[in-house]
């Protein structure tokens, strides 16, 4: 390829129920990285505020700037105490649950008559990665039905539109220890901010991977 790869890399700001969202500073030791399996990779970070409208506006507005090759999408599981790919997403709206400005979905699904849209093949791949860093990393097919879901539906949305990205993936990250406490014993191990870094890293690696790959093939 004669220029730079590009890739997008998001996370999430706050939200009702979450003060604290690790997305943000993820996203943000991702993209200042300088490794020389990124030096020709233009990284592009951005974080959404935790809005229905602020995604549909926002994501087109970006890929339309940046014109990224492939989106790395993170979000908040705070009940889970693993890392989540995420293989599809679900065509389901929470309208129980508020977003950030406090408003509510009218309506229980996203678009259309589909169940679901995948990510593809690519998201096994990405698993292992994560997994070789020794972080507990999973395979999941049930990305909720609130923000997450939704980033998620859409970004699928853009992989399959002229001039969008070529692979999209979407993976859930637990609440962090906040520093490095010794575990009590029988405590369940929980993930620091260090090991979420080599994990993503690990991840955002494969995904240039997977996009060069894909270039080659059009």
């Amino acid at each position: 390829m004669s220029e730079k790869l590009r890739i997008l890399v998001t996370g999430f700001g706050p939200f009702p129920g979450a003060p604290f969202n690790p997305t943000q500073q993820l996203v943000k030791r991702l993209t200042e990285l300088r490794r020389p399996a990124f030096a020709d990779v233009e990284l592009t970070g951005h974080i959404f505020y935790v809005t229905y409208v602020t995604v549909d506006r926002e994501l087109p507005e970006l890929i339309a700037r940046h014109r990224p090759q492939a989106l790395l999408c993170f979000g908040l599981a705070g009940r889970t105490a693993h890392v989540r790919i995420e293989t599809r997403a679900r065509n389901a709206v929470t309208t129980s649950f508020p977003d950030a400005d406090r408003r509510r979905a009218r309506k229980g699904s996203i678009a259309g008559s589909a169940e679901a849209l995948v990510f593809g093949p690519h998201t096994a791949k990405l698993l292992r990665a994560a997994r070789a860093t020794g972080i507990d990393a999973r395979i999941s097919r049930d990305a909720g039905s609130y923000l997450c879901n939704y980033l998620s539906w859409r970004a699928i949305e853009t992989t399959g539109r002229e001039g969008g990205p070529q692979l999209a993936a979407f993976v859930h990250v637990p609440l962090l220890a906040r520093h490095r406490a010794p575990q009590r014993k029988g405590a369940a191990h929980r993930i620091t901010l260090d090991e979420l870094v080599d994990a993503g890293e690990a991840m955002l690696a494969e995904m240039v991977r997977l996009t060069r790959q894909a270039a080659l093939k059009r």
